[in-house]
């Protein structure tokens, strides 16, 4: 029995993996797919789990999810955007919500449904909006601002939802104002508690954790005091996700906020998965075949409805006809916190199956049209304004190099990028630049620099600005996502080029080599080897000597910088130097070195001391003694292994 239910575990993560891999060549969101798997792996389907069965795994999904969306909150920003949000955004949820109460009513459901379809309706997907909008460019335009504004509130208010959801389970019909107002002002005294207990606390516990610089520990504090708040929020008769949305309210400010962020990413992303796929195994085919054609409309309802909503207020408001109607288009669609809250009314017993299942079809639905809608929006308001959209509204890298077999490409204008071209303009060399910055690129190309507005993680972009002309390639910045992308790319169009990679520290040398660059300057070691130069040319070193030493380390890629003494700071990734005193009777005294099996231990011998002199890199015949100090360069656990080696054996 219990193999068997192993074995439907890792049945439905197949499936889910499939899933995922299909939808996202399609262009649609992974949640889809989590969707597809509930429904195959639930009752609809094969019927290995039901509902209740994934519901309390799944709600932990929500409370890191809400702690997540906590990180993410920064009351600055709130207060410098609270015009839109609180205007635009509160109009929508209220006028939205206010609508399709009054339809729901008029279908006759009953007051506290009406209220959980409402709400529900009202959300829109700040997942999938984001992310279309950002890799669209559109943020800093009108309507992406409209957007962000209008996701901004309808997080906000998804917290009194929560508070307002197990009151209407307990109350039902009978729900007085006075029963709202005390809930909503014991979830205020609770935000107020947790906050001032939270904001002496908290940091100072994670100052504590993140001195023991143990990662586990860190991940472990984490998830505890997610669960934590959010067990303190459920006793006092509210939800588990307001308490963790206050935890990440708490710790957002903090230092810690990215590493808290990149921390909970893996779990909350596979319990929100499995949160999902409960989700999906509330639908009942059966009642979709049946009213499919009222899921049809009720569809084009939503979305035209919303996006009429949006529109109209937006005008009220004097926005543009085209911002308008591309933010009306781009929220038009059901968002993910929407299931969060059927699911909810769901396990209070609030909305019946048919309901449910309608408007979780109606959200799948509606998620699934999102992405076309957010990027035709745009397109389709200059449509409606008797304009034809724009086919490529990307600058065309018009780029003209005398001697192009001489081009230099630099990727990134930041100030490595500025100062390689100044060097390469005093020195009559060709350049050409490409960087993202649209602010520094109408900046220099005002000065009249050769720098051109793209992404260099376009093959397109890269074929426009010549790359296969180029004889020298540098890429300036040290993103690990972006040298990934771009490295490989570079070298696939430009396999004769020299491609220099600019990074902070000897990390992932090796790794960027094998990617495809030819050489790779270490700024920390560069400052090192300059800080060298003049502390020898300071003690009357003469230049030439210096000079020749520096090429010497470049030429052979920092060899006798990469290993260094570790201290309390040590950075245990990196390989480091460990000095091995050898007493009478260890095991190595009495052997050579060609004897002591270096390629299993997998350390480099550095050099050895003995009577306070130091040999580097001694011959292999050489003959170990007892008092001898042998110098071994390696990582932590190797010459760990390696000292036990030499004195026990």
């Amino acid at each position: 029995m219990e193999h068997s239910f192993l074995i439907q575990i890792l049945l439905m993560l197949v499936i889910a993996i499939v899933s995922i891999a299909i939808l996202r060549r399609a262009g649609l969101p992974a949640i889809l797919a989590y969707l597809v798997t509930g429904v195959i792996s639930g009752p609809s389907g094969f019927h290995w789990f039901t509902q209740h069965q994934m519901q309390s795994v799944a709600e932990l999904g929500v409370v890191l999810l809400m702690f997540s969306l906590g990180l993410e909150f920064s009351l600055p920003r709130l207060w410098a955007m609270r015009r839109t949000v609180f205007g635009l955004g509160s109009a929508q949820v209220v006028v939205t919500t206010m609508l399709s109460m009054g339809i729901a009513l008029l279908c006759n459901l009953t007051l506290t449904e009406s209220v959980v379809v409402g709400a529900a309706i009202a959300l829109s997907s700040t997942a999938i909006v984001l992310k279309l909008l950002n890799e669209q460019g559109w943020l800093r335009r009108r309507h992406g601002e409209l957007s962000v504004s209008v996701l901004l509130f309808q997080d906000i208010a998804v917290v009194p939802l929560l508070i307002l959801l197990p009151l209407l389970a307990s109350d039902g019909e009978a729900l007085l104002w006075n029963d709202v107002v005390y809930a909503l002002l014991k979830g205020v005294l609770a935000f107020i508690a947790l906050m001032a207990f939270g904001k002496w606390a908290l940091p100072k516990l994670f100052d504590e954790v993140a001195r023991s610089r143990s990662n586990e520990l860190f991940v472990l504090s984490t998830l505890v005091v997610a669960l934590v708040t959010g067990a303190i929020t459920q006793w006092l008769g509210l939800s588990m996700a307001l308490g963790a949305f206050m935890a990440g309210m708490l710790l957002g400010e903090s230092q810690y906020r990215r590493q808290l962020e990149a921390d909970i990413r893996p779990f909350r992303d596979l319990l929100m998965g499995l949160f999902f796929i409960s989700i999906g195994m509330l639908l009942d085919f059966q009642l979709v075949a049946q009213f499919w054609w009222q899921i049809i409309l009720i569809l084009i309802a939503v979305i035209l409805g919303k996006a009429l909503v949006i529109f109209s207020l937006l005008k009220v408001a004097k926005e543009s006809f085209r911002s308008s109607v591309a933010t009306a288009l781009s929220l038009a669609q059901v968002g993910e916190f929407s299931f969060v809250v059927l699911a909810l009314a769901v396990n209070y017993q609030l909305l019946d199956n048919k309901t449910s299942t309608t408007l979780v079809m109606v959200a799948v639905l509606s998620m699934a049209l999102a992405p076309w809608l957010v990027r035709h929006s745009v397109d389709i308001a200059r449509r409606l304004q008797g304009l034809k959209p724009k086919k490529d509204t990307s600058e065309p890298l018009n780029v003209s190099v005398d001697a192009k077999d001489d081009l230099v490409l630099i990727l990134g204008y930041g100030r490595v990028g500025q100062t390689i071209a100044r060097f390469m303009k005093t020195e009559a060399i060709p350049y050409l630049v490409l960087d993202l910055d649209p602010t520094r690129v109408s900046e220099a190309r005002a000065a009249g620099e050769p720098v051109y507005f793209g992404d260099v993680c376009k093959r397109s972009i890269l074929k426009q600005a010549k790359v296969r002309d180029a004889k020298l390639i540098v890429i300036t910045f040290s993103s690990e996502r972006i040298l990934e992308e771009v490295l490989p790319l570079c070298r696939q169009l430009a396999p004769e080029a020299k491609i220099l990679v600019r990074t902070r520290d000897d990390s992932g040398m090796e790794a960027l080599e094998e990617a495809g660059a030819s050489q790779v300057i270490p700024e920390t070691l560069e400052g090192s080897l300059m800080l060298v130069s003049q502390v020898l040319y300071q003690c009357g070193v003469p230049l030439a000597r210096i000079l020749k030493r520096l090429e010497i380390e470049r030429r052979n890629h920092y060899q006798y910088l990469h290993g260094f003494f570790s201290g309390a700071e040590t950075d245990f990734t990196l390989e480091l130097l460990h000095a091995v005193a050898l007493p009478k009777g260890a095991n190595a005294v009495g052997l050579t070195l060609a004897d002591i099996p270096w390629d299993k231990l997998r350390v480099e011998l550095r050099a050895v001391r003995r009577s306070g002199a130091e040999v580097e890199s001694p011959e292999l015949d050489w003959l170990i003694k007892s008092g001898d100090i042998l110098i071994l360069l390696g990582k932590p656990r190797r010459i760990e292994k390696a000292e036990i080696f030499l004195l026990q054996g």
